[in-house]
C-alpha cells in the first residue's frame, strides 16, 4: 500500500508536533511526505501535479494542526483547485475506493472537545465537513489519529506520538478499528 502525506502548516519550522511527525513519516517506505507550505510557498497550485500523486498512491492522509476548527487555508485551497469535476468527484471519478485519514494535532486537551467544553462540540461534529467531502470523493474514510493537547506535551510524548503515527498509516485498514486519541 502505498501512502500519500499531505502536510499543510505554515510554520512548520516552529512547530512542535508537526515537525517531529512530518520528519518520523519521511523515514517510512512506501510513505510520500508532501510539505504543501513548503512546495507552494505562493499559493499557486500545481494542480496536474497533485492529482498525479493521488492517483499513485493507495491512502490519502491530511497532516495539518486544527486551525479555527478547520484546515489551515492552503490545504483547503488545495482541495477547491485539485478536487475537480471528473477528477474527485462526478464521472470519471479518480478517487474513489481510496482510503483516506486526518492526522490532526489541536492545542487543547481532549475534554474541550465536548459540548460541555470550551468548544462545545465534540471533534467528530467539528470533522463533518472533511468527512462529506470523503463521501463526495467516494474514498473510504478511516478513523483520524488525533493528538489532543499538543501545546502541553513534553518531547518524549511527541516522540511516542510520531512513532503511534507511523504505525497507524501504515497499518492495513483491517486495524483501523478505533481511532487513537
Amino acid at each position: 500500500m502505498k501512502t500519500l502525506v499531505l502536510v499543510a502548516h505554515p510554520n512548520l519550522q516552529e512547530s512542535k508536533v508537526n515537525r517531529i511527525w512530518k520528519e518520523r513519516l519521511e523515514k517510512e517506505k512506501n510513505v510520500t511526505v508532501h510539505d504543501l507550505y513548503r512546495t507552494y510557498p505562493t499559493g499557486a497550485i500545481n494542480v496536474e501535479r497533485e492529482q498525479n500523486l493521488l492517483v499513485q498512491h493507495d491512502r490519502i492522509v491530511f497532516q495539518f494542526p486544527f486551525y479555527w476548527y478547520s484546515t489551515p487555508s492552503l490545504l483547503k485551497k488545495w482541495q477547491d483547485e485539485v478536487y475537480t469535476y471528473g477528477f474527485g468527484y462526478g464521472t470519471g471519478n479518480k478517487l474513489r475506493g481510496k482510503e483516506y485519514v486526518l492526522a490532526i494535532s489541536t492545542g487543547r486537551p481532549k475534554d474541550s472537545y465536548q459540548p460541555n467544553g470550551t468548544s462545545m462540540y465534540t471533534m467528530e461534529q467539528l470533522l463533518l465537513p472533511l468527512r462529506a467531502t470523503v463521501l463526495l470523493t467516494e474514498m473510504k474514510y478511516l478513523p483520524p489519529f488525533i493528538l489532543y493537547g499538543a501545546s502541553y506535551i513534553n518531547e518524549e510524548e511527541m516522540m511516542i506520538s510520531a512513532e503511534q503515527l507511523a504505525e497507524y498509516l501504515t497499518a492495513p485498514n483491517s486495524t483501523f478499528a478505533n481511532s487513537i486519541s
